[in-house]
């Protein structure tokens, strides 16, 4: 079906691009955080098993898992602030303008000889004007994010003077294949997080930020309709499922 946005272009809905990445109870499950795998387990009772192939008349199970280590998961500033905000109260509209950019973090080695992987202010010279969202594909785009356990491992990040940028372009969502936008071990500071939202100084209720996903290779950088709808749930952080549209141009015959 075509959804027109404007007179002249529309988005195919029968055309979607998922950039999400399925959450599954198998050790191939991506991980951060140090957190374990996620368990999926039929419900037990006295006289029931929520188990179709060991006895039930459904399958009814349990699902245990962590929305910032398990997967795609959009978050809002309740994720650093003393009040839990509900990412569900924030996230109220879900169709964006959206560009997509590939960037290859840059190589920085610390005074304490840790090597970095660092998404820099400059890198972010292509970003269009009036951009809702933010898509950043990072260099190399391997399929082993799929099922990456990123604990211990600095996985890149984004420099702090990045958000000037960002906030400048009118981009209020920020979608990344990082398990976070800060250093994995900043000793609590979380720079970019809290200057993304204005935290504490002017608390941003609108920006959200979704992390752990995946940009095939063969979806090209440029600006597409973003879809980004998230599971209700009253915390600061969901599942969610972001899907990209391309932007058509009408065919006037």
């Amino acid at each position: 079906m075509k959804l027109h946005i404007d007179k002249s272009h529309y988005i195919d809905t029968n055309s979607p691009i998922d950039i999400s990445i399925p959450l599954s109870d198998s050790n191939r499950n991506p991980k951060a955080w140090y957190v374990k795998q996620p368990r999926f387990t039929p419900v037990v009772t006295d006289n029931y098993v929520g188990s179709v192939k060991d006895g039930g008349a459904v399958n009814f199970r349990d699902v245990f898992f962590n929305p910032h280590g398990h997967g795609t998961h959009t978050e809002c500033l309740g994720h650093i602030t003393e009040k839990v905000h509900s990412v569900n109260k924030v996230l109220n509209n879900y169709f964006f303008n959206a560009q997509v950019l590939s960037i290859l973090p840059k190589r920085v080695t610390r005074e304490d000889g840790v090597v970095d992987f660092i998404i820099t202010k400059d890198q972010l010279s292509t970003l269009s004007k009036e951009t809702e969202a933010l898509i950043i594909r990072t260099l190399p785009n391997e399929n082993g994010k799929l099922s990456k356990d990123y604990s211990s491992t600095n996985p890149p990040y984004f420099q702090k003077e990045c958000v000037e940028v960002i906030l400048a372009a009118g981009v209020k969502h920020l979608l990344v294949d990082l398990p976070s936008v800060d250093r994995e071990n900043d000793n609590g500071e979380l720079a970019f997080h809290h200057a993304f939202w204005e935290v504490p100084e002017t608390p941003n209720f609108e920006r959200t930020i979704t992390e752990l996903i995946f940009v095939k290779t063969e979806i090209k950088d440029g600006v597409y309709m973003l879809n980004l709808q998230t599971a209700p749930f009253e915390n600061d952080a969901a599942p969610s499922r972001p899907v990209l549209y391309q932007i058509k141009k009408e065919l006037i015959s």
